[in-house]
């Protein structure tokens, strides 16, 4: 989480967010299909998910977006994201280290609210991209 505000007139282009970094576990599989009410077996039945033509079973799309989405409020500050839009570009899989990947690629006034334009990605340790998208914040002014 993030310790400081993030300020408008401390953001510039290309600046990067800390990156948020997790390893997928089934146990996570298991929880967000709880949590989520997705009970897929491709999420958690191994027999199934190999019976279907997958090596495993593999991560939902909304678990890994929410990863990224916790990555980018850690930086803008909860309840600061206008908008948030992402493609899923590969499966994610059990023990797979899944990295954040935050850019700015713009600011800008719009009446009085300051966003922030980002370009957010979350890739594995071998850098293959697995969700890709762009979000807008609101952040702060200190003016």
């Amino acid at each position: 989480m993030a310790d400081a505000t993030l300020y408008f007139e401390d953001v510039t282009e290309g600046d990067e967010a800390p990156e948020l970094a997790h390893v997928l576990t089934r146990t996570d599989l298991v929880t967000y299909a709880g949590a989520s009410g997705d009970y897929n077996p491709m999420h958690h039945d191994e027999v199934k998910a190999m019976a279907a033509g997958q090596p495993s079973v593999f991560g939902h799309g909304m678990f890994s977006m929410g990863l990224l989405g916790t990555a980018i409020t850690d930086y803008v500050g909860a309840g600061n994201v206008t908008r948030f839009t992402v493609r899923f570009a590969r499966q994610t899989w059990p023990d797979e280290e899944l990295r954040s990947k935050i850019v700015v690629t713009g600011k800008r006034k719009e009446g009085d609210a300051h966003l922030v334009d980002l370009d957010v990605r979350l890739h594995n340790a071998a850098g293959e991209e697995k969700v890709v998208g762009e979000a807008t914040a609101a952040v702060p002014s200190r003016a």
